[in-house]
C-alpha cells in the first residue's frame, strides 16, 4: 500500500486534471487513476475551443476564471493556446439581430461585425454571410496536444499517475481499483458519461446520458489560415448565452421551416482550425443511454453539405471521422454530487468541459474542505 494520498481522482480527462491542478496549487498529495493508459475519451475528440464568451449563468463565471487557469498553464506546461477568439458568421437577419442583443448585454465581450468586418477575420467565407460578431476572449487549444501535456506537467509536479487502473469501487475514505485499494482523505469522482457504471444511483438520479457526436477533420480550402474559431446561426441554438437572446426564437422558427433536418440531428455547425492546419468541423448530437455502433453516412455528408456552404465552397477532402461521447442532463449543465463523505462526483453535462473544468474545480474542492 502506497501513503494515504489528500485527493485521489478517478478519471484523467479534463475535469479529472483540471481537479488535479488546483490540488496541487493547494499543496495536496494527489493520485490520479485512469483505466486507459492516456486520455483518449471527450477530452480528446473536440473542438479545443474554449467557448466562455457564449456562455450563461454558472457556465459564464466557471468559464472566465478558467480562461486565466488556461494561459497560466499552457506557459507552465508548454502546449500551444490562441486567443484570436470567435467569429459568430450571420446568414439571415435574424441572425444578426441575435448577435445585437447578445452585444448590448455583454458589452465588449461580444463585437458587432458587418459583412466585410467578418471577411477581415475570414479568409474563406460563403457569400451568404451578411454580418456576425467577434468575441474576443475565446481561447483555443489543441486538445489532443494539450491534455497530455497537462498530465505531463502535473507528474513533474508530484502527481501521481496510475494508468490502465480500472476503479471498481468507491467509499469514503479508499478508491478500490484492479490494482489494489488506493486510500484517500478526499476523492472526485469525474468519470464522464460512465458515472452510470461506477455510481448508477448517480447517474439515475441526475438523468444521465450520453450524448453522440459526429465529427471529422477536413482539409482547409487553399491552406487558408482561420484564425478564430467560427460558428454559425445554429450554435445560438446551443449555447445558453445565445440561445438567451429574444430574437433566438425567430432563428428556430426559420430553420424548423426551412432546414428541418439540421434540427432533427441537433446540429451545431462550427469548425476550428488545428495547428496542422486542417479544420475539425461538426457537429451532430444525439441523446439515449446506450447508442448503437453504426453511424450512418447521411448524417456525416450533411456536416460536410453544411460546412461547405458556411465556407462557400464546393467539396472538402476527409482526413479522420469519429465520434464523441459526452455526458447528457436535461436541464442541467453540471453535476455535482456527494454520495459519502469525502467523495464527490463531478461531470459537465452540457459538452462545455473544456470551456468550464479549470473554474469549476475550486468549488468542487471547497465543497470537500479539501486544502
Amino acid at each position: 500500500m502506497n501513503p494515504r494520498a489528500d485527493l485521489v481522482v478517478v478519471g484523467a480527462g479534463i475535469v479529472g486534471l483540471a481537479h488535479a491542478a488546483e490540488a496541487v496549487d493547494r499543496g495536496l498529495r494527489v493520485v490520479v487513476l485512469d483505466r486507459d493508459e492516456r486520455a483518449v475519451g471527450a477530452s480528446i475528440r473536440n473542438f479545443g475551443h474554449i467557448c466562455l464568451t457564449a456562455q450563461h449563468g454558472d457556465a459564464l463565471i466557471y468559464g472566465l476564471a478558467a480562461r486565466e487557469r488556461w494561459l497560466h498553464l499552457a506557459a507552465k506546461a508548454g502546449f500551444w493556446v490562441s486567443e484570436a477568439g470567435t467569429v459568430v458568421a450571420a446568414r439571415a437577419p435574424d441572425e444578426v439581430a441575435v448577435l445585437a442583443e447578445f452585444a448590448e448585454q455583454r458589452g465588449d465581450q461580444v463585437r458587432p461585425l458587418d459583412a466585410a468586418g467578418v471577411r477581415a477575420h475570414l479568409p474563406v467565407v460563403s457569400p451568404e454571410v451578411i454580418g456576425g460578431a467577434w468575441l474576443p476572449l475565446d481561447l483555443r487549444v489543441d486538445p489532443r496536444e494539450a491534455v497530455a501535456a497537462l498530465a505531463t506537467w502535473l507528474a513533474g509536479q508530484g502527481v501521481e499517475f496510475r494508468w490502465r487502473t480500472t476503479v471498481t469501487g468507491v467509499e469514503s475514505g479508499a478508491v478500490h481499483t484492479t490494482c489494489g485499494t488506493v486510500a484517500a482523505d478526499h476523492v472526485v469522482v469525474a468519470v464522464g458519461h460512465d458515472v452510470d457504471r461506477l455510481l448508477p444511483e448517480v447517474a439515475d438520479a441526475a438523468g444521465v446520458q450520453r450524448c453522440l457526436l459526429r465529427m471529422m477533420q477536413v482539409s482547409t480550402p487553399d491552406s487558408q489560415t482561420f484564425a478564430p474559431a467560427v460558428l454559425s446561426g445554429l450554435s445560438m441554438l446551443r449555447y445558453a448565452g445565445l440561445n438567451a437572446c429574444p430574437s433566438a426564437t425567430a432563428v428556430r422558427e426559420r430553420l424548423t421551416r426551412a432546414d428541418p433536418e439540421l434540427l432533427e440531428v441537433a446540429m451545431n455547425l462550427m469548425f476550428t482550425q488545428r495547428p496542422d492546419g486542417d479544420l475539425v468541423i461538426g457537429d451532430t448530437h444525439r441523446y439515449g443511454h446506450t447508442h448503437d455502433p453504426f453511424d450512418d453516412e447521411p448524417t456525416g455528408e450533411l456536416v460536410l453539405r453544411e460546412t461547405a456552404r458556411l465556407l462557400g465552397v464546393d467539396r472538402l477532402e476527409v482526413r479522420a471521422r469519429w465520434r464523441g461521447v459526452y455526458a447528457a442532463a436535461e436541464g442541467a449543465e453540471f453535476l455535482h454530487a456527494n454520495p459519502f463523505p469525502g467523495v464527490r462526483v463531478v461531470s459537465v453535462t452540457s459538452g462545455i468541459g473544456m470551456t468550464t473544468a479549470f473554474g469549476l474545480a475550486p468549488t468542487v474542492l471547497d465543497s470537500l474542505g479539501a486544502s
